[in-house]
């Protein structure tokens, strides 16, 4: 079944995770993602390199996740960045080969000091009419939506209006960034309809576990807002002289992540109530390779419990 007919009948579930750099690495995800297999998500998406720089460990994790006895779907993420045409089929020949039949089209965060994306494509827009022309329906294709606006974008209502052009190009249904301003989500679920955008909205969300990569997030590519309560719990905590030194001169720098990551957590929940209370067609959560912080928000959510 594709996950559009899923979302069609109840909220879908799912993660996302990144391929380990190390060796280390991926011989402890396999105990990662059987864990985040007993809440039984409707898929796994696996994050990808600028110009596939990592995309041998990404076919790696996806055939990881394939191998689970048909546990979930592995989603692959793909972008623009450095891709030609022969590549981009060439590497989705051998996606379908693997049996991945699903992606996430991006164009993808350019690398520092790029102007542009350096490939065939210069939007996600061409990539998605690129794989529906070549591919039909045999990969189904999600698309980024923003719902403060791309930073990158000239306004809100343009950055809708390539999202609706997605959909004409051929993509699924929608995956949003990061979003804490729950009134502009209204606002931009209200303005998407009202253009036209029907495909299913998937909702992205960040566990907020630690006050450096939350600030780095937020900022670092995607200009979120984030609002007085995650502010609130951040100034609670603050550790000087500021959370991005490597050995900070405050004394209770351990309790203080300690009780930022105990708030961010219940922060966490509420957000997610929020999303539910709304209709979202799924729960997206960035499991960050770590299933003990997402198991546990997902228990005290009530979304899917372990019993």
């Amino acid at each position: 079944m594709k996950l559009t007919e899923i979302m069609k009948q109840r909220m879908a579930l799912s993660f996302e995770v990144f391929p380990p750099k190390t060796d280390a690495g991926m011989e402890k995800l396999p105990d990662t993602l059987n864990h985040l297999y007993e809440f039984d998500p409707d898929y796994i998406s696996c994050t990808y390199g600028a110009g596939g720089t990592n995309v041998g460990r990404n076919m790696d994790v996806c055939k990881l996740i394939l191998s689970a006895d048909n546990r979930t779907v592995p989603v692959t993420h793909f972008t623009c960045i450095g891709n030609t045409r022969e590549e981009i089929k060439k590497q989705l020949d051998a996606y379908l080969e693997a049996g991945v039949d699903h992606m996430l089209a991006l164009r993808g965060d350019l690398p520092f000091g790029w102007t542009g994306t350096n490939g065939d494509f210069a939007y996600a827009t061409d990539l998605v009419k690129f794989v529906k022309d070549n591919y039909g329906d045999k990969i189904e294709i999600a698309v980024a939506g923003s719902p403060e606006g791309h930073i990158a974008c000239r306004s809100l209502e343009a950055d809708i209006s390539f999202l609706k052009q997605k959909q004409d190009n051929g993509a699924d249904y929608i995956m949003t960034q990061l979003c804490w301003d729950m009134e502009q989500f209204k606002r931009w679920l209200d303005g998407i309809r009202k253009a036209g955008v029907t495909m299913p909205v998937d909702v992205g969300i960040m566990p907020i576990l630690d006050m450096a990569a939350t600030i780095n997030m937020a900022l670092s590519r995607n200009a979120c807002v984030m609002d007085r309560e995650l502010c609130e719990i951040i100034s609670r905590h603050w550790i000087f002289p500021n959370p991005f030194v490597k050995d900070p001169f405050d004394a209770a720098v351990d309790q203080k992540k300690e009780d930022f990551k105990k708030e961010g957590i219940a922060y966490t929940i509420r957000q997610i109530d929020k999303y539910r209370a709304l209709g979202v067609d799924g729960i997206h959560l960035y499991a960050l390779n770590k299933w003990k912080d997402v198991s546990e928000i997902l228990n005290q959510s009530g979304i899917k419990t372990l019993v």
